[in-house]
């Protein structure tokens, strides 16, 4: 079990950043065979950037709903995003391909959605909690005094 870092913390990072969300959901659930390869190919490729820093990426976390996953990814940039999503060489390309196959053979089964995000300035908090969110993209500190509001933290 993750420590829990008592007191306020916040995240610290310099330079670019960009938020990426990934989530699908299982419009047809009796029909496994439709979605159950889309929710198995994310963990492969989320060790597959893990494992490489030089992929831009640096972190994630994942809510589970009851109709699918939700991914909220930190990355280096917008661009890191992209040159992943495209390499020909990275597990994302073959789930793409694979995705697209199936849902031409089984139409509306399974949905997918993303949003991508340049991230001009951040703010975060995190009271009495493991590290996690963006603080674990990039690094924690404790909050100091002069930052002790929400508006001091984005404005720094």
């Amino acid at each position: 079990m993750p420590r829990t870092l008592r007191g306020r913390a916040t995240h610290h990072h310099e330079g670019d950043l960009a938020v990426f969300l990934i989530g699908m959901r299982v419009n047809t659930l009796h029909r496994p065979d439709a979605w159950f390869p889309v929710l198995a190919a994310m963990g492969p490729m989320l060790r597959e950037l893990s494992a490489d820093p030089d992929t831009g990426f640096l972190g994630y976390r994942m809510t589970l709903g009851w109709r699918g996953p939700v991914l909220v990814q930190y990355w280096r940039s917008v661009e890191d995003v992209y040159r992943y999503a495209t390499d020909a060489g990275a597990r994302h390309r073959p789930a793409w391909t694979a995705f697209n196959r199936r849902a031409r053979r089984v139409p509306g089964a399974v949905g997918l959605w993303h949003e991508t995000y340049r991230v001009a300035a951040a703010e975060s908090v995190y009271v009495d909690l493991p590290v996690q969110g963006l603080a674990a993209a990039t690094s924690v500190r404790p909050v100091p005094r002069r930052l002790d509001r929400a508006a001091a933290r984005l404005a720094s």
